[in-house]
């Protein structure tokens, strides 16, 4: 009688031990939570300076194009200025294109006038290769201080209140993350794609950098195509002009099959990744299901009285 006791004395000390440390665990895991809260919600104040900055910077271009039009008189007095000092402007031109990409300047004037300067100081073949060269170093620069930029600004925001909600919106960033590459190569290729908007989107999305790096080849065709068309001009006044009729119908034709054929892929690896990650999700909630049932199982097992825990193992406390 006395081992009965000692056994079932032990029996129920172990329960209590049990349920202690699952008490322990939860209110540990409680309170790591807790302590983690605070530590996301705190006000990033980097994150709104800077926002508000750019925020600033882009609503002045918007209200300068629409009024006084001091920026455009600006860049006509600096490719101005490029024509009587080409080997410095070269560089002063790719810097000022990198700060009119991250400000939100189109870049239209910028790479037309540069084909006239530069065709009208070497010719218009060289003149070509140099405006496209130092567009695209200074346009590329610019787009990845942007999606830089976008990256700090919104990525941490957008992954935590859409991504992680909505399954539609996670597939489509697991679409352009395993696959971002095909799609932002396209869409640079498109020009009806604004430039300077999709390099802060695109820091929002999944891509990676090296992938969005990459995609940036798809710019050169209409960059060439542009500064062609700037050194073809008979005057920085002409090249600054909208382009001939028929380029402009030919690109918004090529733009328009560029930009849907993009947008077709997207669409098909983010159906993919939707099927994935709803399978995902059940298998996950089947399993978790699994080990609620088992933990059911265990405390129902530890809940009952010990002769009837002897009874189960057949064992004779008697003897």
């Amino acid at each position: 009688m006395d081992e009965q006791t000692s056994n079932s004395s032990y029996q129920h000390s172990t329960i209590e031990e049990q349920s202690s440390y699952r008490r322990y665990s939860t209110a540990e895991n409680t309170n790591n939570n807790d302590d983690t809260t605070p530590s996301t919600r705190k006000c990033p104040w980097g994150k709104i300076l800077v926002a508000t900055i750019l925020i600033g910077i882009v609503t002045f271009v918007i209200i300068d194009s629409l009024t006084t039009k001091y920026i455009s008189t600006g860049f006509q007095e600096f490719l101005t200025w490029i024509e009587s000092n080409l080997v410095a402007g070269v560089f002063a031109f790719m810097g000022v294109y990198f700060i009119a990409t991250v400000c939100f300047v189109p870049g239209s004037l910028l790479t037309l006038g540069s084909g006239f300067v530069f065709g009208s100081a070497v010719g218009v073949g060289y003149g070509v290769v140099l405006a496209s060269v130092a567009v695209f170093v200074g346009a590329s620069l610019g787009s990845i201080a942007a999606f830089l930029l976008g990256r700090y600004l919104m990525r941490d925001c957008v992954r935590r209140r859409l991504v992680k909600k909505y399954p539609v919106i996670e597939a489509i960033d697991e679409a352009l993350q395993n696959n971002g590459l095909k799609i932002f190569l396209l869409l640079r290729l498109s020009p009806i794609v604004p430039f300077n908007a999709i390099n802060y989107i695109a820091g929002v999305t999944g891509i990676s950098l090296k992938d969005y790096v990459i995609a940036l080849i798809g710019i050169l065709p209409g960059t060439i195509l542009y500064c062609f068309i700037g050194a073809s001009a008979g005057g920085l006044a002409e090249a600054e002009q909208e382009v001939p009729q028929p380029v402009t119908i030919a690109s918004i034709v090529v733009g328009l099959v560029l930009a849907f054929i993009a947008v077709f892929i997207a669409s098909r690896y983010a159906k993919k990744e939707f099927n994935k990650i709803i399978e995902q999700k059940q298998n996950s909630e089947a399993g978790e299901g699994g080990h609620h049932e088992e933990d059911d199982m265990i405390d129902v097992e530890e809940g009952l009285p010990v002769d009837e825990q002897n009874v189960e193992t057949g064992v004779d406390m008697d003897n």
